[in-house]
């Protein structure tokens, strides 16, 4: 049986992702992201599950950072996750009483209408986890009132749910990743996605359009770009990008390496099958044998063939 790393403590979306991803695994809860993916640098665990994205707040900075500057990792599967949120209390709260909140900046984000309608006097505090939250919350001498996190934390840490369902959006969506050590990838599926990290190797006119060309001329649709200071100073960014399809593929591989070719560095994150399932569309001209066949008409030209 694997063990796998995640953001808990118990009771967390992150948790309940990995229970969906790996249902069979043994689960090992961490304080906060970078923790559970040095679990796995470090050995401690075969693989984690960590929150990539989110449908209402965007990219999980703690996230891209990690898997940006720390050790390499590759992500090997994904997961989309609906997200709903509970306002917890210890038994015998009233809202009257709620003056301080703690939980998760992205749970803070995504409940903003219902905190400034609800509770306009409350303050909130952040935490590494909603789970977390919630456990601190259940501690009679906590300096919180309440908790912000799903409905199974507060069942987990005997709070009374006093309001269900409070985020702003009711479809709001989270994307979770299974990471491992880097390794074999999973096999291409015709509905894939990967992932990849890239540094400018310097800041002109158009270095931005550079990258992105090598994806365009290929055919490649792009599925995020998601831009993060490099903290070098103001204006000094590194990005992110997802991208339809897998790298062993003709069109992928070689927008990949072009890529290569004009960024500063490359980190590439992993290709694998996408949670949504939905088929790549391969435009004309670029499908594997497309690729090939143009291959095999340059290497007739370059030995002196003349065809049209």
């Amino acid at each position: 049986m694997s063990k796998l790393a995640y953001l808990g403590p118990e009771g967390t979306f992150c948790e309940a992702a990995l229970r969906e991803l790996a249902p069979e695994a043994e689960r090992l809860p961490c304080a906060n992201v970078r923790a559970a993916l040095d679990a796995v640098r470090n050995g401690e665990a075969e693989g984690a599950v960590v929150p990539l994205e989110n449908s209402l707040e965007g990219g999980i900075a703690q996230t891209l950072d990690e898997l940006a500057w720390g050790q390499p990792l590759l992500i090997v599967a994904e997961l989309l996750l609906p997200v709903e949120f509970s306002l917890l209390v210890r038994p015998g709260t009233e809202s009257r009483q709620i003056k301080r909140i703690f939980t998760h900046p992205a749970a803070h984000t995504q409940c903003r209408d219902f905190i400034d309608r609800e509770l306009p006097g409350a303050v909130v505090v952040h935490s590494s986890s909603t789970a977390g939250a919630a456990q601190e919350i259940a501690n009679p001498e906590s300096p919180y009132d309440a908790a912000i996190g799903p409905s199974i934390a507060g069942e987990i840490y005997d709070l009374t749910e006093l309001a269900s369902n409070i985020g702003d959006r009711n479809d709001t969506v989270t994307r979770f990743v299974r990471v491992a050590p880097p390794g074999t990838l999973p096999e291409p599926t015709g509905a894939d996605r990967s992932s990849m990290v890239a540094f400018l190797r310097d800041d002109h006119a158009g270095a931005l359009l550079e990258m992105l060309s090598e994806f365009s001329v290929r055919g490649v649709n792009l599925t995020r770009i998601e831009s993060r200071p490099t903290g070098d100073g103001i204006g000094s960014y590194f990005f992110h990008f997802d991208c339809e399809g897998h790298v062993a593929e003709a069109r992928v591989g070689e927008a990949i390496s072009g890529l290569h070719r004009v960024s500063g560095d490359l980190r590439f994150l992993g290709s694998y099958p996408r949670a949504d399932k939905v088929p790549t569309q391969i435009k004309r001209g670029t499908a594997d044998p497309d690729f090939a066949e143009a291959a095999g008409w340059l290497s007739r030209m370059r030995a002196g063939a003349v065809q049209r």
